[in-house]
Parts: C-alpha cells; sequence; structure tokens
C-alpha cells in the first residue's frame, strides 16, 4: 500500500495546519518585501493527486509563473511555488516599484525578481515545516519557468521526477489595500520522507 493510503484525518489535519502556519510565515515576509501589511487565507488545503492539480490552479492553457525546487535532508521532498500570471505581473510591479498594470509580459527583470522573491516565500513556508518537525529542510537553486500551466506541470513531473503521484497542496490568497495575490504551494515528498515527517510530529502510520 502506498504511504499516502496510510493517512488518517489526523494525519491530514497535522499536514494542513503546518501548511497553513507554513502559508503565514510566507504572509510575513511578503509583507516584508512591500513594506505593507499582507494579510493571508487558505481557501483549500489538503492532499491532490498530481494529475488533478491542473484543474486546481486553472486551465492547462493559463500561463503561469512556476518556481520548483528539490528539497534534500532527512525528508528529501519537491516542492513548487506557482502564480497566476495576473498576480506574477502584480508582484514584479510592486517589487519594483512600477504603477500596477505596467507589467503585461514577463522580461528578464521580472523572471529575476519573481525567482528571487518566490525562494523567500518558499524559504519562509519551509521553515514552518522545519520549526514543528525538528528536521533541516535545505532547498536546492531555484528553477524558474513561465509558460502554459500545463507545459509548466508537464516538464516539472517529466524532468523532475517525482517521487510520489500525490502533493500536499496549499492554496495561498494573500490580499492588503487594494493588492490581491493568487498562489499555490505544493510540497511533494518521498515516500519515506512523508512518514519520517509525520513520526516526527509524534504520529505513526499504521
Amino acid at each position: 500500500m502506498d504511504t499516502w493510503d496510510k493517512l488518517n484525518a489526523l494525519h491530514l489535519d497535522a499536514l494542513r495546519e503546518i501548511g497553513n502556519i507554513g502559508a503565514g510565515n510566507a504572509a510575513t515576509s511578503l509583507a516584508g518585501l512591500l513594506n505593507n501589511r499582507i494579510q493571508m487565507t487558505v481557501p483549500r488545503a489538503g492532499v491532490l493527486p498530481l494529475k488533478d492539480i491542473a484543474g486546481l490552479v486553472g486551465n492547462e492553457e493559463d500561463p503561469v509563473a512556476c518556481v520548483e525546487f528539490t528539497v534534500t535532508g532527512p525528508a528529501p521532498s519537491k516542492i513548487l511555488f506557482l502564480l497566476s500570471e495576473a498576480s506574477a505581473y502584480l508582484l514584479v510591479d510592486l517589487l519594483l516599484g512600477r504603477p500596477r498594470g505596467t507589467t503585461t509580459a514577463l522580461e528578464e527583470m521580472g523572471s529575476s525578481v519573481l525567482t528571487e522573491v518566490s525562494n523567500i516565500l518558499t524559504g519562509s513556508f519551509l521553515s514552518a515545516f522545519a520549526d514543528f518537525t525538528h528536521l533541516n529542510f535545505k532547498p536546492t537553486v531555484p528553477a524558474f519557468a513561465f509558460d502554459m500551466l500545463g507545459a509548466v506541470l508537464s516538464s516539472a513531473f517529466l524532468e523532475g521526477g517525482y517521487f510520489s503521484d500525490r502533493a500536499l497542496v496549499i492554496e495561498t490568497r494573500f490580499y492588503g489595500e487594494e493588492i490581491t495575490i493568487d498562489g499555490h504551494f505544493f510540497l511533494i515528498p518521498e515516500d519515506r520522507a512523508l512518514g519520517k515527517i509525520l513520526q516526527s510530529l509524534g504520529l505513526q502510520l499504521d
């Protein structure tokens, strides 16, 4: 039986709670970057088959910004952070001090900015897992892509060699005064890593 199939309601609640806190950490980091008060909500959180991720984020033809990390350490994993096209452009404008609506296509500067901010947000997200599990998560240098959702996910899954067919999904909405940024965190642990994460929380798999 796959490790994911052994998860019960208590396991899922624990993973969702850490994900919520991780998203809160990311919101705090984003507020610091923007020098603005940023709040966050998590419309959906849970475990989802990889094949259903595209439907959660949008349509396969929708352009998205995607940053992918490999996480090494005692619980090897993959992590993705996806931003909708509109949210990606808005972040670029805010971080570069441009009037909103200035960015309508992603250039080298915009890609660099999004990679850096995603690196910071993902680091904040992972720190919540590290704090709760006392495990050392070490993200590698991020890989950035801006393309249609279907193409980005297909490339990441095929070239990244994902360990599992399911992921912990944290749908996150960052918002402030006249600001809304929609993103998704996906944590995809290696099969044995999922058990190690739960064990560190004092939870055992049957």
